[in-house]
């Protein structure tokens, strides 16, 4: 049984999806209520939910804080799959990648909520 915070997850994944966007944990977790969790642990919880819960999610639509994944990982494959172009580096000895102008990339709920608020204020 999924819990409350997975549902909330699941439900901003389907709006990233939409929206052909990204989003780092903090962002998503705060939009559902919560918090990350240290080192992002509570929403990665929330993620391996979700993918066994509701496997046809895009989980790999949530990133770390820092925006980097690891190079051969699967959520990199999904990311380029799905057309975003992704660049490598080293930290530490290690090889990551990181979404090329991940800026661009990244929901603005901000600016997304808006429009609406504008709409209602007429």
């Amino acid at each position: 049984m999924a819990s409350v915070r997975a549902q909330e997850v699941a439900e901003i994944l389907w709006e990233l999806k939409r929206a052909d966007k990204v989003a780092t944990y903090s962002a998503i977790a705060r939009r559902a209520g919560f918090s990350a969790g240290a080192s992002g642990r509570t929403m990665q919880n929330c993620l391996r939910t979700i993918r066994r819960d509701w496997p046809h999610l895009q989980w790999w639509r949530a990133l770390r804080d820092d925006g980097t994944l690891d190079k051969d990982s699967e959520q990199a494959e999904k990311l380029r799959e799905a057309g975003f172009e992704l660049k490598e580096s080293s930290e530490n000895g290690k090889q990551i990648v990181s979404i090329v102008a991940l800026e661009e990339h990244l929901m603005d709920w901000d600016r997304q909520e808006q429009p609406e608020a504008a709409a209602t204020d007429e």
